[in-house]
């Protein structure tokens, strides 16, 4: 149990740490931004990239394992989306954000950090696989479900070009992308750059659980919407527990990688829901709470994950092949 709580401190601390700051020394969220620039564009593309490029490129084609989860995560979506289309008699976009606010996890800023520290540096190639293809899929849904809901108007053309533009930009993907290259032709980079990149490897979690933990302290929860009440199960409970069960009858996966599945599909609302939602101006405040109860809910539902993950409680796989 000590190491357990030796992992989880340090991790919700750096929240609190973050969230205290934030509320005593009144800064406006705007001051953020330079910090958020360093961690989106630098610091996790930086640590995407390290993981991938040491990984033997055979272990980034596991195509059954990817199936998997991104169909566990949109059986997810389809779920909510339609609980939200009932709560909301017909209304696709605040479905839609509803949908993203039980399905789209924090596997950017909470991910690696946790996963790597609980399960070790083999995490890495599971979450940086489950990174880039969920973030594909919520990449190119949204816009297209914004565009039926009649949010997002232009021709069909215009709207696939700026999803694929979305995706192909985006930092993450990028340095996912560059890292699967290095792998493939087995590039190292030179002393200077790899001790660079060390160093921002290294910065990343905390920048990314601090910059979380301010952002919470300055979106204030003024009501807690009904939706929220199946929002935040699904996204805390039903969501790793679904993605356990179909990894133990799918197959016989590595432990580690069903683990870090279920650690990440357990995460708590990402904060790009809420961009999102600013976005196409739906349903803004009610995602911003959809993060807060869901980061405040984690605490405890991520740490007796970890619990019975670090004591064994919880075999690998429910159904193991003889």
């Amino acid at each position: 149990m000590y190491e357990i709580s030796g992992l989880i401190f340090p991790l919700f601390g750096l929240i609190l740490l973050g969230y205290i700051e934030a509320r005593l020394t009144g800064r406006p969220l705007d001051e953020l931004g330079w910090l958020n620039t360093f961690i989106v564009y630098v610091a996790l593309p930086a640590l995407f990239f390290r993981m991938l490029s040491r990984t033997p490129i055979e272990q980034l084609a596991s195509w059954d394992f990817i199936g998997v989860n991104i169909g566990v995560t949109f059986l997810i979506l389809v779920l909510t989306f339609c609980l939200g289309l009932i709560a909301t008699r017909g209304v696709v976009a605040d479905s839609t954000i509803q949908a993203l606010a039980a399905a789209y996890g924090n596997i950017g800023y909470m991910g690696p950090a946790l996963a790597i520290l609980a399960l070790g540096d083999a995490a890495a190639i599971p979450v940086a696989l489950i990174f880039c293809f969920e973030n594909v899929m919520h990449f190119s849904l949204t816009p297209a479900m914004m565009a039926l809901s009649g949010r997002k108007k232009g021709s069909v053309f215009r709207l696939v070009a700026d999803v694929l533009r979305r995706i192909v930009t985006h930092p993450f993907i990028i340095a996912t992308a560059a890292g699967v290259s290095s792998a493939a032709i087995g590039f190292s980079p030179p002393a200077p750059l790899e001790r660079l990149i060390d160093y921002l490897v290294q910065a990343a979690a905390p920048c990314a659980l601090f910059a979380m933990g301010v952002t919470l302290a300055l979106r204030p929860l003024r009501r807690v919407p009904a939706a929220l009440f199946y929002i935040v199960p699904i996204k805390l409970v039903l969501h790793p527990a679904l993605m356990y069960l179909v990894l133990s009858c799918a197959g016989d996966f590595d432990p580690v990688w069903t683990m870090t599945a279920v650690l990440l599909a357990a995460l708590p609302t990402a904060t790009n829901v809420f961009v999102m939602a600013q976005q196409y101006g739906v349903w803004v405040e009610r995602a911003s709470a959809s993060i807060l109860l869901s980061t405040i809910g984690s605490v405890l539902t991520v740490s007796l994950l970890l619990y019975f993950i670090g004591t064994g409680q919880l075999p690998a796989d429910l159904f193991p092949q003889q």
